[in-house]
């Protein structure tokens, strides 16, 4: 059996898993595997029409102290339960961050190995799997021995199947895992939620600030919200305090998919390309024409940010305003 671990936040699921759910079923069918979801905590049990809809027909939902909300120590926990449960072979996770810490934990209470970032995984004994690694400039080919294996997927390698209009909910099998008391040493206190309303991973635009932007992002929030995106930032704007790191585009931060990513100041580090390879356009706004970013671009502009902005503001700005 492949088992997919559904990653969700207080019931809002994450676009990933929605990859995760094509590939799983994918693969399922391919190798003749059955392939059900996991979810950890009560509110993911509204996900149900959602899942049904993409294609899911089973999903295992742990209820337990201190899984409605995230402790990565009782995720790991419920997922392991639940793998040993229903005797899984192969366990599943979206490229996300709670994805990898929950089966990074519960790989290693089963001492079985666990492989990040795969973009080709063949089940079986050994499960072999091609991965990204050093920030997606070389692949890794792999064979993960052992009755059990654990993989997350590379954000965007897989693409998420379309939602039937129609389809029934999918069975619901609910599991009480007891926790052990130990999982719950380290709680979740306060949380601090961002101000923009779309999150960076799902934006269709994002105008990110990189070291040549000098701290000043109110252009690129400008332009960002007439665009109707998000604004973006590199590991040096982020470490220099100029946008919290829920900001930052790259391999130590988010991955992202939009149509058009327009960096501004930002060289272009492999680290940072790692987390904007996967956007269908990038205009890049740099005074070094040689920076690396300038040669993997689709469209560049020479100059000082400071000037191209305001002038792509005003260009925007016009283009919408309405004809009198």
């Amino acid at each position: 059996m492949i088992l997919g671990l559904l990653d969700h936040d207080a019931g809002a699921v994450d676009p990933l898993s929605l990859q995760l759910l094509a590939a799983g079923q994918a693969l399922a069918a391919e190798y003749g595997a059955t392939f059900e979801v996991v979810a950890v905590g009560e509110p993911a049990r509204a996900l149900a029409p959602l899942l049904g809809r993409h294609g899911v027909r089973r999903l295992r939902l742990v209820t337990a102290p201190g899984a409605d909300g995230y402790l990565a120590a009782v995720w790991a926990g419920a997922v392991l339960d639940v793998v040993r449960a229903v005797g899984a072979t192969l366990v599943l996770g979206p490229g996300t961050d709670r994805s990898h810490e929950v089966l990074a934990g519960a790989a290693a209470r089963a001492e079985a190995p666990l492989a990040a970032n795969c973009i080709a995984i063949v089940p079986g004994s050994p499960c072999r799997v091609t991965r990204l690694r050093w920030a997606g400039s070389l692949l890794e080919e792999a064979e993960l021995t052992g009755p059990l294996s654990f993989a997350t997927l590379a954000p965007h390698a897989f693409a998420a199947g379309p939602p039937q209009a129609e389809a029934p909910q999918p069975e619901v099998v609910e599991h009480a895992y007891a926790v052990p008391e130990r999982d719950l040493r380290v709680r979740l206190r306060t949380r601090t939620e961002s101000s923009q309303g779309i999150s960076l991973a799902e934006a269709a635009v994002v105008v990110a600030g990189g070291r040549g932007v000098g701290g000043e992002f109110g252009a690129l929030e400008e332009l960002a919200a007439l665009l109707g995106g998000r604004v973006g930032a590199s590991r040096v704007a982020t470490s220099l305090g100029w946008r919290p790191h829920a900001d930052q585009v790259g391999q130590t931060g988010t991955r992202i998919a939009p149509d058009l990513y327009i960096a501004c100041g930002i060289s272009g580090a492999i680290q940072h390309m790692a987390g904007c390879r996967s956007a269908k356009r990038i205009l890049a706004v740099n005074t070094d024409p040689e920076a690396p970013i300038m040669r993997l671009a689709d469209y560049v502009v020479v100059g000082d940010v400071h000037d191209v902005l305001p002038a792509l503001v005003d260009s925007v700005r016009g283009a919408r305003a309405p004809a009198v």
